[in-house]
């Protein structure tokens, strides 16, 4: 365990001092919001710690690079590590609690033989279709910390919107529905609309110029979204990508609310807008709203 003296903020490499310090707290009566990431911080995460402390009384925040979600062990790599960065940003949050964990501190039995999580269709669509196992290591993880840290209230970026509802559903199948909240925080956007994320960090300046890309065309879908057959919007969607230099996974317009791939719309259906698409080696995912809001 160690004390910040600045700001009070303790980090905690251990689970047993985490779950003794937290034991103590609610014995208070105080409640407990919970921000997990891997990383590379940015105002995205920083959004979440302030939401949180907004809420709770308590806020803690994880920082772990979970193997199990990567089906791309290069990916895993050159995942970036800037944990004394990340440490001076949570202290000028205010965040309470840093949880830094060792993967055997995660996972003590190894990544063989893990518990196996019904997905259903979220796991064969979209990025469940692309990164085949990497939401079965998503909720490996997270259940994993929610146990450790038993919050009142988990917060996530919307910018992992297909994550978000699948660690909504893995709340659900592990009982802990009702027990802890899900809240679910607006993406945070850089001024030309890339929206912040620790792959950023690994964009060259030329890269980085092009990355906004996916953000003009998520707004062109919602500019020429239109009642009857969605496909020439999405075909057009893809080949503007192809153009400013991407090489798309996809370009979907999806039901708001499930996440079913939508290729006839009657006017009413709550709609959002997918994107993931590679520059270079760099794999960027976006979303957009098209109708509604987020119930």
């Amino acid at each position: 365990m160690y004390t910040n003296t600045r700001t009070g903020v303790i980090l905690f490499k251990k689970i047993n001092d985490l779950n003794k310090w937290l034991d103590a707290q609610r014995k208070k009566g105080l409640h407990v919001g919970f921000v997990p990431t891997m990383g590379a911080l940015h105002p995205g995460h920083l959004s979440l710690i302030h939401t949180s402390k907004a809420e709770n009384n308590v806020t803690v925040c994880s920082i772990f690079v979970n193997p199990a979600q990567f089906n791309d062990p290069g990916d895993f790599e050159k995942y970036p590590v800037t944990i004394e960065q990340d440490i001076a940003l949570l202290e000028e949050a205010g965040c309470n609690v840093l949880f830094l964990p060792s993967v055997a501190e995660i996972y003590p039995m190894g990544l063989l033989h893990l518990r196996h999580f019904d997905l259903s269709y979220l796991e064969t669509i979209l990025e469940g279709k692309y990164r085949p196992g990497h939401f079965q290591g998503v909720c490996l993880v997270v259940d994993r910390l929610l146990d450790i840290v038993n919050p009142n209230k988990i917060y996530l970026g919307q910018k992992d919107y297909q994550q978000c509802m699948v660690i909504t559903r893995m709340i659900i199948l592990t009982g802990k529905e009702g027990k802890i909240k899900v809240r679910i925080c607006p993406t945070l956007r850089e001024a030309d609309g890339l929206a912040m994320s620790s792959r950023n960090m690994r964009l060259n300046e030329k890269e980085r110029k092009s990355a906004a890309g996916i953000y003009q065309c998520l707004l062109q879908i919602k500019k020429n979204l239109s009642k009857g057959n969605l496909e020439k919007i999405k075909e057009k969607a893809v080949s503007r990508l192809i153009h400013s230099g991407f090489r798309p996974d996809y370009a979907e317009i999806a039901d708001a609310e499930n996440l079913n791939i939508v290729h006839e719309w009657n006017g009413k259906q709550p709609l959002v807008a997918v994107i993931a698409a590679f520059l270079n080696d760099i794999r960027l995912i976006d979303n957009l709203q098209l109708t509604g809001e987020i119930s």
